[in-house]
């Protein structure tokens, strides 16, 4: 027997509605070109509603993508909101791409318009006989003199300019595609996650319930990780749904500006990668303190270095790890810690919240090893994590080929993580598929061999990749930045690393460089670092 019960289709748009309607005191605080600039809820979703019907007006239907070009600012927030609400796609880009990555998104998305910075203008112009001819290009400035093309160009707030601050929402079927992230392309040509309606508004209900030390109304929460990736991992729905104000970073996300933003707007929960967190550190030890009111520090992206939780967690700051993938919406596993934990030693609470997290409500998880065995959740068996739930993507968006390689029989996402399950739903990543070093038959962690190095003194960062060994098929190099002017040598660090590991899973060797590359969401690129050292031979085969 069906339940009796109403069936409303889940809208992204009632989530800015609720909070212009239940929190009209919250907004967002936004730094941009043109100064801080800061308004209410209500304010924003009558913006909101001046950018659909100004979409309407360039002929913009349901299911068209629009894609955005831009930091996190009010205008973005905008954007989010006023495109999925009318029906759109909301197809978000990370200027950090390549050309050619960018020239590639642009025409698989077939994006009809581009919402970009005035700073990206010229980039765009450059690029202008590769991508869609006929998209439409809008500066999100208040003014079209801030760049050096022709000055024809839209300009976001002309484009809003007059036009009525209230708009007829449609019902829409919950299913409606809403917005498109697409991978950065480590491997092979990026990949489109296209995300539901309905995803997007279970995944912003789903996560406050899980992280729970981050959201309270009346406070301020800054998404320092980009709108761009994964969707700022839903703090622009998040935030507004649970009554937060959110400040919005825009461009500069050096240590001292972060403090200062924080310090000035009393920001209480911060999300971001580490290499923003060991900026801010910096920044935090030379002022002597952390910014007022900064209680909780959510990290993702990649693991923290213990030394960097440490600190943070010794100057009052709670730090948590959320884990996830574009492909998850983002958000799979959270770190807040659990009362059960509470009463540990620091570094044992620490090992257990900035792991990869407990699973979140909604998202289940299975781990497969070799012949496609079940692998038990004991919290030491190790297999390929695999996940289900309303926020995981069954495919990529035009992209038959991924989408096949990606699923298991059963409709699982296969992620590429090499984790272990605990029989409380918490996730330990190992590693990537890609990024385990195979000697002699036996699996090395690169992750683990980098958690160990960082923790010497002398090694600022690094990361560990395989080099080729005629008996042992991979031999794992560490590849570092030295942290003082005379680097550790070979035999120290190796000396540093034994207490912790097997004599056989020692690195063989430790290259110093300047920078280590990134990916275009500022992970270090193994991909790039073996290209890099392709002709390297370990010392015992000079």
């Amino acid at each position: 027997m069906m339940g009796m019960m109403m069936h409303r289709p889940l809208r992204i748009i009632d989530i800015l509605a609720h909070a212009a309607e239940i929190t009209p005191q919250e907004g967002i605080v936004s730094v941009t070109p043109e100064g801080l600039h800061r308004y209410t809820y209500p304010d924003a979703l009558a913006r909101a509603a001046q950018l659909a019907h100004a979409l309407v007006a360039q002929g913009i239907v349901q299911g068209d993508r629009i894609a955005t070009l831009a930091w996190n600012s009010h205008r973005h927030f905008e954007l989010y909101f006023a495109i999925s609400g009318m029906g759109a796609v909301c197809h978000t880009i990370n200027p950090r791409l390549s050309d050619e990555q960018l020239i590639y998104i642009l025409n698989h998305a077939d994006d009809r318009i581009l919402f970009l910075e005035p700073e990206f203008a010229p980039r765009i112009a450059s690029l202008a006989d590769q991508i869609p001819a006929e998209m439409t290009c809008i500066l999100l400035s208040d003014t079209p003199d801030q760049t050096d093309t022709e000055t024809d160009i839209t300009v976001y707030e002309t484009l809003l300019s007059g036009q009525p601050t209230q708009y007829d929402w449609p019902d829409l079927p919950e299913d409606t595609a809403a917005a498109l992230c697409y991978t950065s392309g480590t491997t092979g040509v990026p990949k489109g996650a296209l995300f539901s309606q309905r995803s997007t508004v279970l995944h912003a209900m789903m996560v406050p319930l899980s992280q729970t030390s981050s959201f309270r109304a009346g406070r301020r929460a800054m998404p320092i990780v980009p709108l761009f990736h994964a969707n700022s991992w839903g703090l622009p729905y998040t935030a507004p749904l649970m009554g937060m104000t959110l400040v919005m970073p825009g461009a500069a996300l050096d240590g001292a500006s972060l403090w200062s933003l924080m310090e000035a707007e009393q920001v209480y929960s911060a999300w971001g990668v580490p290499t923003v967190w060991a900026g801010l550190l910096a920044e935090i030890e030379r002022r002597g303190r952390p910014p007022a009111g900064f209680t909780d520090m959510v990290v993702g992206g990649a693991a923290m270095p213990h030394s960097l939780s440490v600190a943070y967690e010794n100057h009052g700051i709670s730090v948590s790890r959320c884990w996830g993938m574009t492909e998850m919406s983002p958000v799979g596993g959270r770190g807040t810690p659990s009362p059960d934990i509470a009463t540990l030693d620091l570094d044992a609470r620490l090992a257990i919240q900035t792991n990869a997290g407990q699973r979140c409500f909604g998202v289940d998880f299975k781990l497969i090893g070799d012949g496609g065995r079940i692998v038990p959740h004991d919290g030491h068996s190790t297999g390929e994590l695999h996940v289900r739930g309303n926020t995981v993507i069954s495919g990529y968006y035009n992209n038959p080929s991924a989408t096949a390689a990606a699923l298991d029989a059963e409709g699982w996402f296969a992620t590429g993580d090499i984790a272990s399950v605990d029989p409380q739903g918490r996730l330990a990543i190992h590693d990537r598929t890609k990024d385990l070093v195979k000697s002699g038959g036996e699996w090395i962690s690169s992750i683990d061999l980098e958690d160990i190095a960082t923790a010497h003194p002398g090694i600022d960062s690094c990361a560990v990749i395989a080099v080729p060994h005629p008996k042992w098929d991979e031999r794992p190099v560490l590849v570092a930045i030295a942290a003082t002017d005379t680097p550790p040598d070979l035999a120290t660090i190796q000396a540093h690393m034994a207490p912790h590991l097997a004599k056989w899973q020692l690195p063989d060797d430790v290259i110093y460089v300047d920078t280590l590359p990134l990916t275009a969401t500022g992970k270090v690129s193994k991909l790039a670092l073996r290209q890099q050292f392709t002709d390297y031979l370990l010392p015992d085969l000079r």
